[in-house]
């Protein structure tokens, strides 16, 4: 769980069934559950079990099992509801049963047996994939597992027969079911050797092999690592969180995490990201968070009013900021101009260290391969002058026996 310290404050009301004011540890860097890797889901769904486990043999249970409640800190999955727990009545059900399924097991299940992509559901489903659809979209051969058909497909039709005899006697004696204790812990077993099994077979992408298959030489790629540790060592002002966009599997974001107190290591292959979080659990270091982020179309506001998950932007202020091999992507596999990138990326940070990949490079030159090329202005010069708007360039390294070019710049002050 989140560490807390107890607060003395006096402007609190003396509240008389106040026993007393803790303050939880502050996270530098909120996460969501459809950012997230496989691994990093099912780890979150283990731990929520976990604490339920050890809630229940001190007389408490979990009222909620949202994957909303684990953030990742060092690594690992914590969970930071306070309040999710409550006094256990014998006999009673795990009231967070269906919510468990929704917001783990349901997506875990899709992302293993359909595709990864679907733990995307739960942007436009907040409290987790409802039953019924994942029991449609699931292939049949999960109705012949024992575990997957109890908790996902009999659940879900359990529920629909429920809600079709709401205000009927059915309703009542579901409401009154009892569970013993140790029915509960059965329960709790079941779903976590149910999760347990669970595993994606991750397939070959272009960017979960991309180092394999990068058209740097080791000459390049080593001196492309030196000048991104040197440029951050350049960097004056005290770094806490840096953000590394187009991530891959996490390779600089290890350089920068020697520079800061974060690194939120974002890509838009789950493939990358799940092979940069089971690295990092694995050899550390501990404070690189990977993460799935589609740049061209980052995670939205959502819930009550759009306020209950905050954007991605409104997450990403940084103090730094790692944009490598990506701005040819933005500009054009997603016709980005050059200005509007460099807009948005100077109001998320203060220093960016950026790569600029020109035409002549062999990735640009595939994706041109099957289009137009209109870009009249991406050029070094178009690039410069694109930034300059928006930063002052503070050094320019080109990256030996390669075409590419870094840069390190500082955000202006915003008028």
């Amino acid at each position: 769980m989140v560490a807390h310290e107890d607060i003395v404050d006096d402007t609190v009301p003396n509240a008389p069934d106040c026993y007393k004011l803790i303050k939880p540890q502050q996270i530098s860097f909120i996460s969501y559950p459809y950012e997230w890797s496989f691994g990093q889901l099912k780890a979150a769904a283990m731990l929520t079990l976990r604490v339920q486990h050890e809630a229940f043999k001190h007389g408490f249970i979990l009222k909620d099992a949202s994957a909303f409640n684990v953030q990742f800190i060092e690594s690992k999955p914590i969970f930071i509801d306070t309040l999710s727990f409550e006094p256990y009545a014998p006999g009673s059900p795990w009231v967070a049963y269906k919510q468990f399924c929704q917001h783990f097991l349901a997506p875990l299940t899709l992302m293993a047996h359909t595709d990864v992509e679907l733990s995307k559901l739960m942007i436009s489903h907040i409290d987790g994939v409802p039953l019924a659809l994942a029991s449609k979209l699931l292939p049949f051969s999960t109705r012949l597992n024992y575990s997957l058909a109890t908790h996902i497909h009999l659940h879900s039709k359990m529920q629909r027969k429920h809600a079709d005899a709401a205000g009927t006697d059915s309703t009542a004696k579901a409401k009154s079911a009892q569970l013993s204790e140790q029915g509960m812990r059965g329960l709790i077993e079941s779903l976590a050797n149910t999760v347990e099994k669970l595993n994606w077979k991750m397939p070959e992408t272009e960017w979960g092999n991309y180092y394999a298959q990068t058209n740097y030489s080791d000459q390049a790629g080593e001196e492309k690592r030196a000048l991104v540790d040197r440029f951050l060592g350049r960097i004056p002002d005290p770094l806490t969180v840096i953000q590394d966009f187009g991530a891959n599997t996490g390779e600089f974001s290890r350089i920068a995490a020697k520079h800061c107190t974060l690194v939120v290591s974002q890509d838009i292959d789950p493939v990358a990201v799940e092979l940069n979080y089971r690295e990092n659990s694995a050899n550390g270091p501990k404070n690189i968070l990977p993460l799935i982020q589609d740049f061209s179309s980052p995670s939205p506001a959502i819930g009550w009013g759009n306020a209950e998950r905050s954007s991605f932007l409104e997450r990403s202020q940084c103090d730094a900021l790692l944009v490598l091999a990506l701005i040819h992507h933005l500009a054009i596999n997603n016709n980005v101009p050059l200005s509007n990138i460099a807009k948005l990326l100077s109001s998320i940070t203060k220093w960016l260290i950026i790569e600029f990949v020109p035409k002549a490079d062999s990735q640009v030159i595939r994706l041109l391969a099957t289009r137009e090329d209109i870009f009249v202005n991406y050029t070094a010069q178009g690039f410069e002058a694109a930034f300059s708007e928006y930063f002052s360039i503070e050094s320019t390294e080109n990256v030996r026996d390669s075409e590419r070019t870094l840069y390190l710049m500082k955000s202006l002050p915003k008028l």
